[in-house]
């Protein structure tokens, strides 16, 4: 249909000058009937009328088709990004599948618009050709010579335009993904104080990126300029041989502006000629880019064998089987062969990077299958040693998709021991859980993620270390409510890495992992028999004689020693403590199941039912009403004052040399005729050609200025948005879904790079061409003053409106943009999940709403501007047969169309430099350094802590979570501070880093207030040790030492200390390793092994440690724990500890309960009392 459209618009088009050619003739003879004139100027008024109309239903069926078309990238993205291997995903990082969904998705919807150009454009150009072949005879060949010459020029710049297209979008994906891996790092490199190293490299890639849109900027200017000046050229040639080939060619009136009105719509398919190629260009590169993405490998669903397996063979059974996470890696895992038979209990264990966690990858088909037979009987579960929390109520996170069975539920929630959790949420499960759990502790998200798969209630269970993250009672509670013989479980068959001891004898089987490879098998009997290295490892870490408190006298249990805890690695993360900040009095009896009988389950259905009753997160909001003169002179002064006139008077420049052309060849035409010809040709040809070339350098001269303002404005307003964004408080992140920021950094800044100039340049070209047509008109036919006044009111008053709902709907576009990457981040992140689950289909489905939910803002749009412009449109046809006099009856029109529809853009598009500005100005955190306090180059150099009277609220409106801190910690002293869940033991550490700042009282560091210093001059001084451990993409080198501070020597040492020496020195690369996004081609150990070696390099006085050591197996956890206690030997260290044996020989241990310190004194002093820190070490078996 467009394709009719088109052809017919195109072909009305011409009947314009010959039109104007009968009204010309009419006006010469005298005695031509007055009818004839009114016939034409109707006919003129009927067809601009039709012309409209049809022009814009064109515009309409392109902008529908664009939309559809944008829709169906984004779905094949989306559905790809389900099903591509590990690999795939390394080399198509998050920011490069963000860029296919909103930048290159868009360019196809653009292309849309312009696809029918490539056979428009040369047929408006052929019929101008045949008509002014008409008019002025051969010498029309001269203008075709032109033209072709320009063939050539074109072809070269179209090819450049790919080349620095492909570099534009390399550097964007590259910025996105870093952008990407900031926000989601970002509570690491605040307490790092690592802000300006990670803003120095984004602005480095941005720079790069600039860099390619200047070169961009400076081949368009040479396009523009080429093909603003083809028309003149063609019109300067083909007059040229008119009259200078026979003195006899007289250039009369019809003659000239017969041939000027062909020649000006010649102007308009030469003029979208380069943005018609430059859009190809676009779609060509993002259509490779796609067509790379979606030929990715992705993982075959046949390698693992589903469905029916024969009972007597097993649940699970892998025979030969050799794994790798890519075709061209070397295999990870190595000869694997075992077989689980249902309803068994398997534990998989091993040192750090052995393999553990890749055979679960494995069982799920995450991994390379390059030779074997792997089967799994039946339907999935799976929990991941980093737990995956989606931005949905926790009731939404349990189910999981599923059918709500409250029965079912209230005995998982009880078995996951998350009673006492949501007995402390606002509305109960109901409670909305920020992106990647923000709201949770480490505890709390992996017994949510344990409880999802609970609650799904499938054939076969695979657990990657799950009770790593909870204390040491929580974790014996689950293993014998859930995983254990007696748990809820019991019939499932269930496999269980663990770097827990304790639990191994109750294991049906148990498979020692070394090196990729099974190194030993059998229960837990029959490897002590063995004599091997796992007995060997039991006789150093375990004390095979003693029994862990488990209730059944009968089963040969094992009682840890010194170095462990109820025979669990566990800990409770560093939450984001929101959740804490709700109810500071969460207790978890150590008499787990006498807690959880008590507490009634009718406490879960507490929440309001009411929609919105308590939300975290808070939605991208949309602006209302116009966009305030503040922004447009917040663009001009980024683009630079000087910039911004320049380029309106070099507009007026060209355009006033357009009209004084014009003029010129109507005072041509005028000239008398003497004995059949005209004098002063040649000056009057030269003039004419001066004044084109005038335009010609006006034109470069603007489209120059305006791209490298361009250009300017996205540095300064990126530079702004990336800084205000590093200085935003946590609380602004845990808040504010990801995707309303990678929203403005990927599709709002593309907006304001690519988009914005443009529609500039064509608004302000569009408005001169009225002005200057309606001068012209005012000049030759000045009764028209009587009618353009009114009817400019009636445009003003329509362009009011129309514009108001353009700019609205563009705002909730962009709004309802933001939900559709977060849901895709938040996809991406537990993809494993997701394919463990067989959740894909709903996960579409979620994704699909969410885009159409996008397409509903931008449809209507459509249809208002459609309108909008034809109702304008018509208006103004009326307007050219009031005020017919010259050929520019027949433009103005078409410049008015451009001009409603570049006012409407621009002010729709606009929007997006409000959208970032917005964020310009958000809150701020303290400032990062403060010169007037800065303390000495050596503090601390004593390391003394003092609290005094300090407490802490997370917001305004809610109550102390930290209250009456009085406490002085000697310099060199080692402090633990315990607690059960929900004391405040996290929200200490987040106050002594002032990630979140005080509420009353102070803390004092060696004399110094740390309140009144800047916020890097106290995150440089002191280091902590996170649970969670966060890498970014980049050399292993950056990711210890981003500042370049530390030799080669300094970080080797650091890492022979942490135990990783051996690991980096067996890598081709060692210390230039390439890391993935998150650290992902490191196991988890190993990436907290990382964490350490940072620690190691600062060498602060102060050490805060935040249960650093959960994933990593207990051989290195002795040796971390030595290299603890000698290297920090003089500094001050401050332990978060679950694991009570860890701080069993510190100097002082701090309990806190509901916010407050309870008891403090010496670990045996306080066993003695036999008050709460008594009862958490009985708890743990410690006594």
């Amino acid at each position: 249909m467009s394709f009719l459209f088109k052809a017919c618009h195109d072909l009305m088009m011409f009947s314009g000058p010959e039109i104007l050619k009968l009204l010309i003739n009419f006006v010469n003879d005298k005695d031509a009937p007055n009818w004839q004139g009114y016939l034409y100027t109707g006919l003129l008024f009927a067809c601009a009328c039709l012309q409209t109309l049809i022009l814009h239903q064109y515009f309409h069926i392109c902008f529908v088709t664009g939309m559809r078309l944008k829709t169906a990238v984004i779905g094949a993205v989306y559905r790809k990004a389900l099903v591509i291997t590990n690999s795939a995903r390394k080399t198509s990082t998050v920011g490069e599948i963000v860029n296919l969904m909103s930048v290159d998705a868009q360019r196809f919807m653009d292309l849309a618009t312009y696809i029918n150009m490539i056979w428009s454009a040369p047929l408006q150009v052929i019929l101008a050709l045949y008509l002014l072949w008409q008019n002025l005879g051969p010498s029309v060949l001269a203008g075709v010579a032109v033209m072709i010459l320009l063939v050539p020029v074109n072809a070269v710049m179209a090819m450049k335009t790919k080349t620095y297209q492909v570099a534009h979008m390399k550097s964007k994906d590259n910025r996105i993904k870093l952008m990407n891996e900031i926000l989601n790092g970002i509570k690491v490199l605040k307490l790092y104080a690592w802000e300006l190293a990670f803003k120095e490299k984004v602005l480095g890639i941005r720079q790069e990126e600039l860099k390619v849109l200047k070169k961009s900027a400076y081949l368009a200017a040479v396009s523009t300029f080429t093909w603003v000046c083809a028309p003149f050229l063609v019109a300067l040639s083909t007059f040229a041989v008119y009259v200078l080939v026979d003195k006899n060619n007289v250039l009369d009136a019809q003659k000239a502006f017969v041939s000027l009105a062909l020649f000006n719509i010649l102007r308009f398919p030469l003029n979208i000629l380069p943005m018609v190629i430059s859009s190809m260009v676009q779609a060509s590169v993002s259509l490779k880019r796609l067509r790379l993405f979606l030929s990715h490998e992705e993982l075959e669903p046949d390698s693992i064998i589903r469905g029916s397996i024969k009972d007597a063979e097993g649940s699970i059974i892998v025979k030969n089987a050799t794994f790798s996470w890519s075709r061209n890696d070397p295999p990870s895992l190595n000869d694997i062969n075992f077989t689980v038979p249902e309803g068994s209990l398997i534990a998989i264990v091993g040192q750090v990077g052995c393999g553990k966690s890749s055979l679960l990858s494995a069982l799920l088909g995450e991994m390379d299958k390059r030779e074997g037979y792997v089967a799994v009987k039946g339907s999935v579960a799976y929990v991941p040693q980093q737990a995956w929390i989606q931005n949905a109520a926790l009731k939404d996170n349990i189910i999981f998709g599923r059918e709500m069975k409250e029965s079912q539920y209230k005995c998982v929630i009880e078995a996951c021991a998350l009673l006492p959790d949501i007995e402390i949420l606002p509305t109960g499960d109901r409670t909305e859980i920020g992106e990647k759990g923000v709201n949770l502790s480490g505890g709390q998200k992996q017994r949510v993620s344990l409880a999802r798969a609970v609650y799904c209630n499938t054939d076969v269970y695979l657990f990657d270390d799950p009770l790593s993250a909870v204390d040491a009672h929580v974790g014996k509670h689950i293993f014998d409510k859930v995983i254990g013989p007696k748990g809820i479980l019991k019939n499932k068959t269930r496999v269980l890495v663990t770097h827990g001891v304790s639990y191994l004898p109750l294991m049906d089987t148990i498979i020692v992992m070394t090196d990729g490879k099974i190194s030993e098998m059998g229960s837990y009997q029959e490897l002590l028999k063995q004599d091997g290295a796992f007995a060997e490892f039991l006789r150093t870490y375990a004390n095979a004689d003693q029994d862990v408190e488990n209730g059944d006298e009968n089963n040969p249990t094992v009682k840890e020693g010194k170095h462990m805890e109820n025979g669990v690695l566990a800990n409770e993360a560093t939450g984001k403590p929101i959740l804490r900040q709700l109810s500071n009095s969460s207790t978890y009896s150590g008499e787990t199941g006498k807690s959880l009988k008590q507490t009634s389950t009718t406490e879960l259905q507490k929440a309001p039912a009411e929609k919105n009753a308590w939300r975290l997160t808070e939605a991208d909001t949309a602006k209302t009403g116009r966009v305030k003169a503040t922004v447009y002179w917040e663009y001009m002064k980024a683009i630079g004052l000087f910039i911004s006139f320049l380029s309106i008077f070099l507009f007026m420049c060209n355009h006033i040399a357009a009209l004084a052309s014009n003029y010129w060849l109507s005072l041509w035409t005028d000239d008398p005729v003497i004995n059949g010809t005209q004098q002063h040709t040649h000056v009057r040809l030269g003039v004419y050609g001066a004044l084109g070339m005038s335009q010609g350098i006006a034109v470069f001269g603007y489209s120059m200025a305006v791209s490298i303002g361009g250009i300017f404005a996205s540095r300064h307003l990126h530079v702004g948005l990336l800084h205000s964004v590093l200085r935003c408080p946590m609380s602004f992140f845990e808040r504010t879904p990801s995707g309303n920021l990678v929203n403005r950094f990927s599709k709002e800044m593309d907006t304001i790079d690519s988009m914005i100039p443009q529609i500039i340049k064509m608004f302000m070209g569009s408005l001169f061409n009225v002005i200057g047509a309606c001068i012209i008109i005012l000049l030759a036919t000045p009764i028209a003053a009587i009618v353009i006044p009114p009817l400019g009111l009636v445009y003003f008053f329509v362009q009011r409106f129309y514009v108001a709902t353009s700019r609205q709907l563009k705002r909730l576009e962009s709004v309802s943009r933001s939900p559709v990457y977060s849901h895709f981040n938040e996809t991406l992140l537990g993809v494993s999940v997701i394919r463990a689950f067989e959740e894909q289909k709903r996960f579409k489905q979620q994704s699909d709403l969410k885009v159409d939910e996008n397409q509903k803002a931008y449809f209507p749009s459509i249809v208002a501007n459609s309108r909008w412009h034809f109702g304008v449109s018509s208006r103004y046809c009326m307007l050219n047969v009031l005020l017919y006099v010259d050929e520019f009856f027949l433009q103005v029109t078409t410049y008015l169309n451009w001009l409603v529809r570049m006012s409407s853009e621009l002010e729709t598009n606009i929007v997006a430099v409000e959208r970032v500005k917005e964020y310009s100005e958000m809150e701020k955190e303290a400032p990062w350094c403060i010169e007037k306090t800065a303390p000495p180059n050596n503090w601390p150099h004593e390391g003394k802590v003092e609290f005094r009277g300090y407490g802490l609220r997370y917001r305004e409106d809610l109550d102390l979570v930290l209250k009456n801190i009085n406490v002085t910690i000697n310099g060199g002293e080692k402090v633990g501070i315990v607690g059960r869940t929900g004391a405040g033991k996290s929200s200490l550490t987040l106050g002594l880093f002032r990630i979140n700042e005080s509420a009353e009282g102070e803390i004092i560091i060696d004399g110094v207030n740390v309140a009144k210093i800047g916020l890097h001059d106290l995150r440089f001084k002191i280091t902590i040790i996170p649970q969670d451990p966060v890498l970014f993409s980049g050399s292993l080198r950056m990711n210890l030492d981003p500042f370049d501070k530390y030799s080669d020597e300094e970080i080797w040492t650091s890492l022979e200390l942490a135990h990783l020496k051996n690991f980096v020195s067996s890598l081709p690369d060692k210390l230039n390793h390439e890391c993935s996004e998150g650290g992902e081609n490191l196991s988890v150990g190993q990436r907290q092994l990382v964490c350490l070696a940072r620690a190691l390099l600062r060498k602060s006085k102060i050490l805060v440690l935040d249960e650093a050591t959960a994933a990593v197996d207990l051989e290195t956890d002795d040796l971390i724990q030595s290299t603890i206690r000698t290297q920090f030997e003089d500094c001050t260290v401050l332990t978060i500890a679950h694991r009570l044996n860890t701080i069993m020989d510190y100097e002082r241990v701090i309990v806190l309960d509901k916010g407050e310190i309870v008891e403090c004194d010496s670990p045996a002093n306080l066993l003695q009392k036999k008050g709460i820190f008594y009862s958490m070490a009985k708890d743990s078996g410690l006594v």
